[in-house]
């Protein structure tokens, strides 16, 4: 952690860890609540009414779940998930804690980006795979995602800029990073050149990730 003592060349140099600290927590929210929040929205695509593997029950529990947590302000969500973060990372407070919210909450929010992503594929691309003798499975990983795969790129590409504002909460629970960074020693201390420092870095740190996830998108969709 950063102390409130430290002079202002120090300060300065501790820029660097609070961005190291935010590219670390945005980049593990993204790397697992990324592919849990995949396995989850296929899972409702699946089994939803008409779907592939279409079963009321399991489609009904995930769509409560999923609309249960998804509307929770941030804020409020690491509250209600600190026991569960003290009994899986074993510590309530901290990266390791604010990490997990942030993966939980990362997970709900793109399970629902890639569900309705995945029901606009058109229909007769799934009947001809299942024509040709494909099986469900191969249908759903071969043929459903790879046919969504530019909106998908771009429902990422919103997901991550979520996910770099929800790191900015990351001081509720006494974790670092830019947006704790900023509270304590631009707002807190009356620097608007701190504060303005860090909104600088974050911006151009979002807009780098929303170049590449457009970039990408584009060049899917031109094929």
């Amino acid at each position: 952690m950063i102390s409130q003592d430290t002079n202002l060349p120090e300060l300065w140099s501790l820029i660097g860890t609070a961005t190291w600290e935010t590219v670390y927590m945005v980049a593990i929210t993204v790397a697992i609540g990324g592919f849990l929040g995949l396995c989850v929205g296929l899972a409702l695509y699946a089994t939803r009414s008409g779907g592939l593997f279409a079963n009321r029950v399991a489609f009904t529990l995930l769509n409560l779940v999923v609309n249960f947590f998804r509307p929770i302000p941030f804020v409020i969500f690491i509250a209600t998930v600190q026991p569960l973060a003290r009994l899986v990372v074993g510590i309530g407070i901290g990266n390791k804690a604010i990490i997990f919210a942030m993966t939980l909450a990362a997970m709900f929010g793109i399970a629902r980006i890639v569900e309705q992503n995945l029901v606009t594929v058109d229909a007769g691309v799934i009947e001809a795979a299942r024509s040709m003798g494909a099986s469900r499975l191969r249908i759903l990983t071969t043929v459903v995602v790879p046919e969504a795969l530019g909106p998908l790129i771009l429902g990422y590409t919103f997901a991550f800029v979520a996910i770099v504002d929800m790191s900015a909460i990351a001081g509720a629970i006494g974790a670092g990073g830019l947006g704790n960074f900023a509270l304590q020693y631009g707002y807190r201390q009356f620097d608007t050149v701190v504060t303005w420092t860090v909104v600088l870095i974050i911006v151009v740190f979002v807009q780098l990730g929303q170049f590449l996830g457009n970039t990408a998108a584009r060049r899917v969709l031109r094929y």
